[in-house]
């Protein structure tokens, strides 16, 4: 089904491939997975880099913060950007451009060169947003916040999946004659590859909007559907509630991220695991993006249904809240069984956060959706960034002073107290983010729609459920 007046669909049917908007549908979230999927993809070989290039623990943390602030630049001009050109071609470029620091990776030899192409590496963080924005302009309103949550999180499942397709990526090039020492190397430009060849598809097999692609809405003078005024970025960021979303979206997606990046390393300290078993984990909490970012669209989408443009934002508090205890007990458990529930728990938060965020992002300004998402998406890597540098500060620190309180010593000893520092340090990190989240959970009560808003949303839906 669609609306009769904008060509958008009104519905997710994801069987119906001969529609526009669910075909786009298909190929942004595919698009989204492939670039996450390469972004993280080094993750899992992490042990064998840090041993071939001589990464010390600082330069280590490094990376894993470099990787998220590329982003950060590269999503607030990627908004804007697909208000002007589109997000066809803003897509079709940034899969093309970003394999390169990808297939780069493989080849470094020195920390500094893989630090400069992990940072390289995060503009395709961007991603993100050209997906929300593609899918803004393919849904109508009723189900918008349920395909943008879906179409992300499914994208989202990228940066977890890796853990278990980069090993297969390996061991397939082992089977060709690849040298275990060099595999994670190939593997690397493999990725590359997979993201340079899906830039081609998404170019010839995607189109703007419903009505088609910006350029020839332009010579047929038919109206485009973002913003008309050249204006549209400065209005984005004069907006007190953008500001808002922007810190909210810092302490959900940004926080999933931190967990991409670190949790591995966490778990086995703390519980004494093997580098797979811990793998597995991140996995598991990756595939709740399957359903949970789903979920908090779709719920933000009903909360608006019932409770107007405040309900979304009431339903977008409760599940922060929500976040901010999970995560908080998480950091106190002692167990490796009730850290699992817990982080199962947590990862149906944080994604149903992310959902239940850009269920609100449409509604703030429809002249400039692409501006806000931009902004918004980058408040994400803002706040992996701190939480990053907050997590290395601590972590660091605390691994040195049980360095040199254990010199001397057996490098077992050694290696065990360094193991727990860090843990303890991370654990202690991970409450204080917990609460933080909570903090910007009340916070996001601030925001406000004018009657003028709520009255043209309440009528729109009547529109669409006629």
């Amino acid at each position: 089904m669609k609306d009769v007046i904008t060509g958008k669909a009104t519905k997710l049917d994801l069987r119906n491939l001969k529609s526009i908007p669910i075909r786009t549908f298909w190929i942004s979230a595919f698009a989204f997975f492939i670039c996450f999927f390469s972004w993280f993809g080094i993750v899992p070989f992490m042990p064998q880099v840090e041993k071939d290039l001589g990464l010390s623990p600082s330069q280590k943390w490094n990376a894993i913060i470099l990787a998220v602030s590329g982003t950060v630049f590269a999503r607030l001009l990627i908004g804007k950007l697909c208000d002007k050109y589109g997000p066809r071609l803003c897509y079709t470029w940034l899969l093309i451009l970003g394999a390169i620091p990808t297939i780069l990776c493989g080849q470094v030899q020195t920390p500094f060169q893989f630090q400069l192409c992990r940072l390289c590496m995060g503009f395709i963080g961007a991603s993100f947003v050209i997906t929300q924005v593609h899918t803004s302009l393919m849904f109508a309103s009723n189900v918008v916040g349920t395909a943008n949550a879906t179409s992300a999180g499914w994208g989202n499942l990228g940066g977890g999946a890796n853990r278990l397709g980069m090993p297969l990526i390996a061991t397939g090039l082992v089977a060709f004659g690849v040298a275990e020492t060099e595999v994670w190397r190939y593997a690397m430009i493999v990725a590359g590859l997979v993201c340079f060849s899906m830039g081609f598809v998404y170019y010839f097999f995607t189109q703007d909007t419903p009505e088609g692609n910006f350029s020839d809405l332009k010579k047929s003078g038919k109206r485009i559907p973002v913003k008309k005024d050249q204006n549209g970025f400065l209005t984005a960021i004069k907006d007190y509630r953008v500001w808002i979303l922007f810190v909210v979206y810092g302490v959900c997606f940004g926080i999933e991220l931190t967990v991409y990046g670190t949790m591995d390393s966490y778990l086995q300290d703390t519980f004494n695991l093997e580098r797979v078993t811990a793998g597995n984990i991140i996995l598991g909490f990756a595939l709740m993006n399957l359903f949970a970012r789903t979920l908090g669209g779709y719920f933000g989408d009903k909360s608006g249904e019932k409770g107007g443009l405040k309900g979304r934002v009431f339903f977008l508090t409760l599940i922060l809240i929500a976040e901010g205890i999970i995560l908080s007990l998480f950091s106190m458990a002692g167990s490796l069984i009730i850290a699992i529930l817990l982080l199962t728990a947590f990862s149906l938060a944080v994604q149903m956060a992310e959902g239940a965020t850009f269920a609100v992002v449409p509604f703030i300004n429809k002249k400039a959706i692409g501006s806000i998402s931009g902004i918004v998406g980058a408040g994400g890597n803002v706040g992996a960034f701190f939480a990053a540098l907050f997590l290395k500060i601590k972590s660091v620190a605390a691994e040195e002073a049980a360095i040199a309180a254990n010199e001397g010593r057996n490098n077992e000893i050694v290696e065990a107290a360094r193991a727990s520092a860090s843990s303890a340090a991370i654990s202690d990190a991970f409450l204080w983010i917990g609460f933080s989240i909570l903090a910007a959970g009340l916070i996001s009560l601030a925001i406000r729609f004018s009657k003028e808003d709520e009255k043209e949303a309440a009528l729109e839906l009547r529109h669409q459920n006629a």
